[in-house]
């Protein structure tokens, strides 16, 4: 091979690296998908709040 004809197939192949590149980049700037937050009652919240409680009590009995 020509050294010309090795250095077209050289820029060839980092044009087309460059346009991957380009098109990588550019999918993952603009497509952040939104996860679906699950809100919980106030039934469960208020649970949760005692349980915690419960455990900080725990704590604290087992500290002393």
């Amino acid at each position: 091979m020509q050294t010309n004809t090795i250095l077209a197939v050289i820029d060839q192949e980092i044009a087309r690296l460059t346009e991957a590149r380009r098109l990588l980049e550019g999918s993952s700037k603009g497509t952040k998908v939104a996860t679906k937050r699950r809100t919980l009652s106030a039934e469960a919240r208020r649970r949760i709040a005692e349980a915690q409680r419960k455990r900080w009590a725990a704590q604290k009995k087992a500290a002393k």
